[in-house]
């Protein structure tokens, strides 16, 4: 019999061995670079589609022990934690003991915590992940910081159960639909899947990729203020992706790793759709599609170079940037080249458009540091204001 069982134990792995190739998978490469980003992630999906599949392949990619928890089996206390009495409560108080991925995981110190059914989860147990989303806590235990934080769920209409999910807890995380493609999966069940690609944040665009991105988003919500927060008016809606000012820092991470990473702009794109919702997501990618931004760091090396763009909305975006990477990396070369692209406005006729950075960037002054030649155009400005 066990002769009998090992000749089939041999025809399973023989089953289950495949290869990979390279190919691109717009959702795989969204997945990791919000992975990489290091932001909660809760992909949709039909059950049976290879969610799992695909959690177990990023894991092995990066390297990383994966620890799965089925959330609609659980109690709200399995996430909370159990209380546990020591020798003193009085003085020590009563710790919430951690379940045992949680201590794996953060014995381990790095990993991905996968949530799977999750939309299968009553209210009470979406209300105790709350924390472990928002706080990284379970129990008395805090995660590590390199750990990361993927969830799934299937919609409502069919799941097992199934609940809509909480707005509190939908707006934490990047929301991304999981399809399949019939020629991948026949090719795959043949033998080959797609290789998974992850994205490789390179050292030297860290700083104007950051900056990038919140010339970009900052731009964009003073362009269109009442895309700032909007709650959905139905159940449904409110469950999914949805601006707010928590989503936007999402999205504002997601877009300096997609810069920082050279990511395709596909993955790029779903990621951020993901995170502020389809309405608010298309209207930023179109808007990126006509900024198409300068590096700040290239500019702020050789400043008297750069022409200021005609538009307001490209000069208000290019300006923030400019800000926030002198910021980023604060010398008196930098902060001075900062006002050579300011003072440009000037020259421009729309010192106006530069007010709010001309501020900012005063603001970063070193006290042995002289006044620069640039600053003359908002003197007045910044007089007015106390920044001079």
């Amino acid at each position: 019999m066990s002769d009998a069982l090992a000749a089939a134990d041999e025809l399973n792995r023989r089953a289950r061995a495949w290869r990979s190739e390279p190919a691109r998978s717009t959702q795989l490469e969204a997945l990791a670079l919000a992975v990489a980003a290091n932001l909660p992630v809760l992909l949709w999906g039909e059950p049976g589609i290879g969610k799992s599949a695909g959690m177990e392949r990023l894991a092995e990619r990066l390297g990383v022990p994966l620890e799965t928890v089925i959330a609609s089996v659980h109690e709200p206390s399995d996430f909370a934690g159990l209380p546990i009495i020591g020798d003193d409560p009085a003085a020590t108080g009563v710790p919430m003991a951690p379940p045992d991925w949680a201590v794996r995981v953060a014995a381990a110190g790095r990993g991905l915590v996968f949530f799977d059914e999750l939309s299968s989860a009553p209210p009470a147990v979406q209300a105790a992940l709350l924390r472990v989303v928002l706080e990284r806590r379970v129990g008395s235990l805090t995660l590590p910081g390199p750990v990361r934080i993927v969830a799934a769920a299937n919609p409502p209409s069919s799941a097992a159960d199934g609940w809509h999910l909480s707005p509190p807890l939908a707006n934490r995380f990047v929301h991304l639909h999981w399809t399949h493609d019939p020629r991948t999966v026949a090719r795959g069940l043949a033998g080959t899947w797609p290789e998974l690609s992850v994205p490789v944040v390179d050292p030297a665009r860290a700083g104007g990729a950051v900056a990038r991105a919140r010339g970009a988003i900052s731009g964009f919500l003073t362009a269109r203020p009442g895309l700032v927060h909007h709650m959905p008016a139905d159940a449904e809606a409110r469950g999914g992706a949805w601006p707010s000012p928590r989503s936007w820092e999402m999205a504002l991470r997601l877009l300096a790793a997609g810069y920082a990473t050279g990511s395709a702009g596909e993955a790029v794109s779903a990621a951020v759709v993901g995170a502020v919702g389809d309405g608010a997501g298309l209207e930023l990618l179109s808007y990126l599609e006509e900024l198409d931004l300068p590096d700040p760091d290239k500019v702020l090396a050789d400043p008297a170079r750069f022409a200021l763009p005609e538009r307001g909305d490209r000069q208000l975006a290019f300006l923030t940037a400019v800000v926030s990477a002198v910021q980023g990396d604060l010398t008196r070369r930098r902060w001075e080249a900062g006002w050579v692209v300011l003072a440009k406005a000037v020259d421009a006729g729309v010192p106006d458009v530069a007010a709010r950075a001309a501020a900012d960037l005063a603001a970063l002054r070193e006290p042995d540091w002289p006044v620069p030649e640039g600053i003359d155009g908002f003197v007045e400005l910044l007089q007015l204001s106390g920044a001079l």
